[in-house]
C-alpha cells in the first residue's frame, strides 16, 4: 500500500540525520496521500540505520493503523491534527536541530533578518507555546501560531515544518536550521538588522513566484 509514498517518506527521514537535524532515533517525517487521505509516518523509536521503506507505518486521519508491523511515531496525533485542519499540507517534519531548538528553549522567535528567511518563511520563524507530547495539543498549537510560515519553533521542544509534500517540509526543516545558525552567529557579532515589512513581502512574493524552474 502506498509504496511510492512510503519510499518518499523513508528517504526524507534518512535526510534528517544526514543533515544533522536529529540524533539517535528522534525526529520524524510524514506524508499524506491525497487520494486515500492516509498518512505514512516513521515508526516510533526505530534507528535510522536499521529503518527500511517497508517499516513506514500507514494510519488514517483518526490514528487507526491501516498497515505496518511497528507502532507509529509518538508525534502521530500532532501530525494528524495538522492534516485534518490544513488541506494544503501533505508533508510534515519534526526535528530537534540544535540551533533552531536553542531558540525554542529560550522562547525566542527567529526574525526576518536575512533575505533567505523572508523568502522561505515570510516575517520569520514564529514561536509556539509549550504543549505536551503524545496528543493533539502540539498540532493545535502549531495551527494557532504558525501563520503563513512553513516552520515553527515549539517552546521547550523543537522544530516542526509543513509543506505541500514531504520533500518541501524537509527543505523547510533544513533551511530553518541553517538560518537559525546564521542568526545565532549574527547575535554574537552584534544586533541583526530586521528587514522591513515591504522588503519581507517582496522577497517572499518573488521566491514563491519566480525562484527555481517554473
Amino acid at each position: 500500500m502506498l509504496e511510492e509514498l512510503k519510499k518518499i517518506v523513508y528517504e526524507c527521514n534518512l535526510e534528517l540525520p544526514k543533515n544533522g537535524l536529529v540524533q539517535w532515533t528522534s525526529g520524524n517525517v510524514s506524508g499524506r496521500d491525497k487520494e486515500s487521505g492516509y498518512v505514512v509516518i516513521k515508526p516510533s523509536g526505530l534507528s535510522y540505520e536499521k529503518m527500511t521503506a517497508k517499516d513506514m507505518v500507514v494510519v488514517d486521519l483518526d490514528g487507526n493503523m491501516i498497515e505496518g508491523e511497528l507502532s507509529p511515531s509518538s508525534d502521530t496525533a500532532s501530525h494528524l491534527y495538522v492534516y485534518k485542519h490544513r488541506e494544503d499540507v501533505n508533508g510534515m517534519v519534526h526535528t530537534h536541530s540544535n540551533y533552531a531548538t536553542a531558540f525554542a528553549a529560550v522562547g525566542k522567535t527567529i526574525p526576518a533578518c536575512l533575505t533567505n528567511i523572508a523568502e522561505n518563511f515570510g516575517e520569520g520563524i514564529p514561536l509556539g507555546l509549550y504543549a505536551p507530547i503524545g496528543g493533539e495539543a502540539i498540532g493545535a498549537e502549531i495551527l494557532r501560531s504558525i501563520g503563513d510560515s512553513t516552520a515553527i519553533l515549539m517552546k521547550n521542544h523543537g522544530v516542526f515544518t509543513i509543506g505541500p509534500s514531504p520533500e518541501s517540509a524537509l527543505k523547510s526543516a533544513i533551511v530553518a536550521e541553517d538560518v537559525a545558525k546564521t542568526y545565532w552567529l549574527a547575535l554574537a557579532v552584534g544586533e541583526p538588522t530586521i528587514l522591513g515589512a515591504e522588503e519581507v513581502a517582496e522577497h517572499h512574493r518573488w521566491y514563491k513566484s519566480s525562484y527555481g524552474q517554473m
